[in-house]
């Protein structure tokens, strides 16, 4: 099944945003961002040719996180979808994130902490391969969809910066799709034939590993801020040597009080998942996205 790599340059009218400071409710410490930009262009008889187009996405980021005593629980939630639209073709996805990182620590000596961290992640909507064919979805909702919880220990010596490491991490990745899961997407075993009767594959996988989570987000000169979520997972269970990787990074640029420029990447790794590229060979390979924003509006 093929892949294809996104690289998007969505640049236009920012048509909503707004960004609340810090809230402070008890023991409860509340943060989030609200943006969504819109770009269009429009040709008439135009001699040097070109495209009419829509590009629009939307994105919604919140931490709340709460603190008594010793005891923590954090909540980190992102949620992104974009589409583009070139001439009178079918809309394409640019982007499309469900991610919910919920945890818990414990104070056990200055910046170390004991935690328990979970993960939940999947998308909003059908993906497909424009490459071939724009008719036949290669994903969903819940496919795949990624769960994990593991305990550890973290390192937070700040409130910009965070190492966890979990040794004992139990992941599941699912496929809610029957026919996706017998073509064996995602690293699925496929379905077999046995005396001319197809067995369905699972629609499941189980896994258990140790897990990296670093995370920064810091202002690093005067209305420039660098954001940057790093995940590393080794399976034990199946070739514990490739290491599934999961880097995001995020730079903003605040020009002024109404004028924002973001630039965001992500890059991933996972020796499951198999991709043919342009000549027809098929193999693990590594995914790279990268968004460039110019978002106007007001913050409040």
């Amino acid at each position: 099944m093929k892949r294809f790599l996104l690289i998007t340059l969505l640049s236009g009218f920012f048509i909503a945003q707004a960004q609340n400071d810090t809230i402070q409710l008890g023991n409860w410490t509340i943060m989030g961002k609200i943006s969504a930009n819109f770009s269009q262009s429009y040709f008439a008889n135009w001699s040097a040719g070109g495209e009419n187009s829509i590009n629009t996405i939307g994105k919604f980021n919140m931490n709340a996180n709460y603190l008594s005593g010793k005891h923590g629980f954090t909540n980190w939630l992102n949620l992104a979808l974009g589409y583009s639209i070139i001439g009178d073709g079918t809309p394409m996805k640019t982007d499309d994130k469900i991610e919910y990182i919920p945890g818990y620590t414990y104070e056990l000596k200055g910046p170390w902490l004991f935690s328990v961290m979970g993960k939940f992640g999947t998308q909003f909507a059908k993906g497909y391969d424009y490459s071939v064919d724009s008719s036949n979805y290669i994903s969903k909702f819940m496919a795949p969809g990624y769960i994990d919880i593991g305990p550890g220990i973290q390192y937070k010596p700040n409130d910009w910066f965070l190492l966890n490491i979990s040794p004992a991490t139990a992941a599941w990745m699912i496929v809610n799709d029957q026919e996706l899961a017998n073509e064996g997407s995602f690293g699925l075993t496929p379905a077999d034939t046995i005396n001319g009767v197809v067995q369905n594959a699972k629609k499941s996988k189980f896994m258990f590993g140790a897990k990296l989570l670093a995370a920064l987000s810091k202002e690093v000169a005067k209305n420039i801020t660098l954001g940057t979520k790093l995940e590393l997972f080794s399976d034990y269970l199946d070739e514990p040597q490739n290491i599934d990787i999961n880097w995001e990074v995020l730079i903003g640029l605040k020009v002024n009080s109404w004028l924002n420029v973001d630039l965001s990447t992500q890059l991933i790794y996972d020796n499951d998942i198999m991709i043919t590229d342009k000549n027809g060979n098929t193999g693990p390979r590594t995914q790279f996205k990268e968004f460039l924003m110019l978002s106007v509006g007001f913050a409040f």
